[in-house]
């Protein structure tokens, strides 16, 4: 989700003839996704619906998560223009735990090249279990500021709008600064996000600064106060007018 773009083409371009089995399984397996003609009509309520069955999986097994990505920007109340996978957070240590319980249902999970994630196939949907955002782990005070929602009926915890546009900010860089895929979700969000807290945290970077210059003149959000970019300066006092010569 919130990798660099660089990174999500490497993972294209491995592609899932390079994944692992998550068990342990030694060699590379082949693709398991159906082929293009046994694609649902509706992508869109495809990646619901496995949004849907992992997101109770995990529940049921009570282990600590958070909806992310396109699909958590649904159900924060985005347009229902969902990208290709569904996304969800685990902590680092519950990686291991969560490919088992995914297992046990029956869903193949795999091990890619990357070291952030684990991947599983859903419903012939990519879902993504990713335990680092942002080259960050994800932690239990994240997890903890998630928001349970209704996502097409199903209730969950969903990341907090700022902590979803955060993710989205961090991963930007001279490789990856595709601003028009976060325009959207920005203007759609943007009475929920904590603007402040996001310009504390992150304004300091070019590639965010720049993105808040953009919201602005757009007339997304306000101009930063003095408080939210540099300190301000001290207002100049005027210099005292010189003394009148004593009339002689």
């Amino acid at each position: 989700m919130t990798q660099p773009a660089d990174d999500r083409a490497l993972d294209q371009r491995a592609g899932v003839s390079e994944l692992r089995l998550a068990a342990g399984d030694p060699g590379p397996v082949p693709g398991t996704g159906p082929r293009e003609e046994e694609l649902p009509l509706d992508r869109n309520q495809a990646i619901l619906q496995a949004a849907k069955q992992v997101g109770s999986l995990l529940k049921k097994k009570e282990h600590p998560f958070a909806l992310a990505g396109s699909v958590a920007v649904y159900a924060h109340g985005g347009t229902q223009n969902l990208q290709h996978d569904v996304d969800f957070c685990i902590r680092p240590d519950d990686a291991e735990a969560v490919a088992a319980t995914l297992g046990e249902a029956g869903l193949a999970v795999y091990t890619p090249p990357e070291d952030w994630l684990l991947k599983a196939s859903c419903l012939g949907q990519q879902v993504d279990l990713i335990f680092e955002l942002a080259h960050e782990p994800v932690t239990a005070e994240l997890l903890a500021r998630a928001q349970d929602l209704s996502v097409d009926s199903v209730l969950m915890p969903v990341l907090s709008p700022t902590d979803l546009l955060r993710g989205l900010l961090t991963a930007f860089s001279e490789h990856h600064c595709d601003f028009g895929a976060v325009l959207p979700i920005a203007r759609t969000l943007r009475e929920k996000i904590d603007w402040e807290e996001l310009r504390r945290d992150c304004g300091a970077d070019a590639m965010p600064a720049a993105f808040f210059f953009i919201l602005e003149r757009l007339d997304i959000i306000p101009p930063a106060g003095p408080s939210a970019g540099s300190p301000a300066r001290p207002p100049t006092v005027p210099a005292a007018p010189a003394a009148k010569e004593e009339q002689r």
